[in-house]
């Protein structure tokens, strides 16, 4: 059985994924005491607490981090990159086999967006962003993204670990969807409906990058659901992790 380690774990997308291994053992690990979460804590700042506690495991899943794109700089390069690195770290320590990591939609948020707000897109021609596009991050955050997906290549390239970057879209369940894009703003509705990432989607395209076998390392591809007007490319991620979106923005919004 595969074993299974989620940092981050309180957070929204990790919350998604605790019932999503259902061959797997699944341990959860937050930065916090969560009354609804059997979960361990774990400091990804601390490299030390990280080597010990992401240990006999497979895989990893790391989620943990600031995940605001209005993050400053000094908080997303201690807790997104260093905490990054000292996951990777642990992983080569700790002879963990995978790392799924959570990238972002920011790493390449300028690609088609407002000049002023990340999470509203231009209402021109949405030019297509696949999974080879170079990083163009919108946010320290981005920024921030964008450095540990070169972080994880190396590791990938170097220490031979397994890797998977998931440019994770916008994470919502139908009812937040709806919520969202109810202010009518064409910009950010268009965003919103381009980008959702469905609960349903983000189950399988995390369980997929945990457990599938990759024809080649590292990868890193796009995790979006099956959007009629997104622009970010899912060619790739049903190619090589055999990824099978299921849910529409359009769909949702204009039953």
């Amino acid at each position: 059985m595969t074993r299974i380690a989620i940092t981050g774990a309180g957070g929204n997308v990790g919350r998604e994924l605790l019932d999503a291994f259902d061959e797997s053992e699944v341990l959860a690990f937050t930065h916090s005491e969560h009354d609804d979460i059997d979960s361990d804590r774990l400091d990804v700042t601390d490299p030390d607490d990280v080597a010990e506690k992401l240990d006999d495991f497979d895989v990893v899943v790391h989620l943990a981090g600031a995940s605001s794109p209005d993050a400053g700089w000094a908080t997303v390069s201690e807790t997104n990159v260093q905490g990054t690195k000292h996951v990777l770290d642990a992983a080569v320590e700790n002879d963990i086999d995978r790392v799924v990591f959570a990238s972002s939609n920011h790493a390449v948020g300028r690609y088609n967006a407002d000049a002023d707000d990340p999470e509203t897109m231009t209402l021109g021609h949405a030019e297509t962003v696949d999974a080879e596009a170079p990083t163009r991050p919108d946010s320290y955050y981005g920024v921030s993204k964008a450095a540990c997906e070169d972080l994880t290549r190396y590791y990938a390239d170097v220490e031979r670990l397994e890797v998977v970057n998931l440019r994770i879209g916008w994470y919502m369940t139908r009812d937040a969807l709806q919520e969202e894009t109810a202010d009518g703003d064409p910009g950010h509705v268009r965003f919103a409906r381009a980008t959702w990432l469905s609960p349903h989607d983000c189950r399988d395209v995390h369980r997929k990058a945990a457990t599938v076998d990759l024809p080649e390392n590292p990868v890193t591809v796009n995790a979006v659901s099956r959007n009629d007007e997104r622009f970010h490319s899912v060619t790739e991620t049903m190619r090589l992790l055999d990824y099978e979106p299921r849910d529409n923005a359009a769909e949702v919004l204009d039953s």
